[in-house]
């Protein structure tokens, strides 16, 4: 397997009226193409802007990253788009769906951006929600599904562009555990489709079922 991301010393300070916070206190982290790791650690850890970061969405105060050989603070923010929405799918803890779409639409929007004709994105859409087992709620508005059937929806939506890295921000965190076990088991069927999945969760139990554990505090990798 080849490396897939590399993270070099990387920091990052928050300044907010004033006051700087430290949320990343030089981090080094090499990642396999085909891993599947969680990120575990007390809230104000640092998990989520590891993550962030990762994902291209947050800056580095210093420090690098490298994804796929691409170091994205050389990245204008035009192609830093380009970057996220070729290599990343996000899942997040909030299913973050357009209320007034239904499944299939919220699952066709990171396609709208590319040149594909209506009917190819459709089919498209519906292989991803075929994918997460609720190609029968297509149709359906997101308060016409439960929890568990929105956060199947989000991930379809993630992973319509087929990115190889799956970034998942608590994503069983709203969910009851019988229905967490479920959306974990996804990501478990994803990665040996060969998608890199990275996961952060207080999910012990889920976080055992992982290829590695990184466990953070107060900034640091304490363990991983």
């Amino acid at each position: 397997m080849d490396m897939i991301i590399e993270i070099s010393s990387v920091t990052k300070t928050f300044n907010t009226n004033g006051t700087s916070f430290i949320a990343l206190k030089g981090i080094d982290l090499s990642l396999m193409e085909g891993d599947f790791i969680s990120i575990t650690g007390e809230s104000g850890s640092g998990k989520s802007t590891l993550l962030s970061i990762i994902g291209g969405l947050t800056p580095p105060t210093a420090g690098d990253i490298t994804v796929d050989g691409i170091r994205l603070l050389e990245l204008d923010p035009e192609r830093l788009a380009d970057f996220r929405r070729q290599y990343i799918g996000f899942v997040f803890q909030q299913f973050h769906l357009i209320t007034y779409l239904n499944a299939l639409e919220n699952v066709m929007l990171p396609l709208s951006i590319s040149e594909r004709n209506k009917n190819h994105m459709e089919d498209t859409a519906f292989g991803a929600l075929e994918m997460v087992g609720i190609k029968d709620k297509a149709l359906r508005l997101p308060n016409e599904l439960s929890g568990g059937e929105q956060q199947r929806v989000a991930i379809a939506r993630a992973i319509v562009n087929k990115p190889p890295i799956i970034l998942a921000d608590e994503p069983t965190g709203n969910l009851d555990t019988k229905t967490g076990r479920e959306i974990f088991g996804i990501f478990k069927e994803l990665n040996l489709k060969g998608h890199t999945v990275i996961l952060v969760t207080h999910n012990m139990e889920l976080a055992q079922k992982t290829h590695r554990i990184i466990t953070m505090k107060d900034g640091l990798i304490s363990r991983g």
